[in-house]
């Protein structure tokens, strides 16, 4: 969505945040964590997002979007549909 479509395809093949990029660094670390582990979400996450300037609509964005990512990937998953690479 405006975005730098080569940066975020480097960072979907599992390249990480470049130095000067250090909000999407947090971003992304809690992306990864709420995905990954997220019965180990703490409040010291929440934070983490506000250290970087997220307010309240700003946490809540972050939070709902890695959500809204995976609870779609789980779906797809979990009916057999196979996602365009894009």
């Amino acid at each position: 969505m405006g975005g730098d479509v080569e940066r975020a395809r480097a960072l979907a093949r599992g390249e990480g945040p470049r130095p000067g990029e250090e909000r999407l660094a947090a971003l992304l670390a809690v992306a990864v964590k709420l995905t990954r582990q997220p019965e180990a979400m703490v409040e010291a996450d929440v934070a983490t997002l506000r250290a970087i300037g997220l307010g309240d609509a700003g946490v809540h964005d972050a939070v709902a979007v890695t959500a809204y990512f995976n609870f779609v990937n789980r779906m797809a998953q979990g009916l057999g549909i196979e996602l365009e690479p894009e």
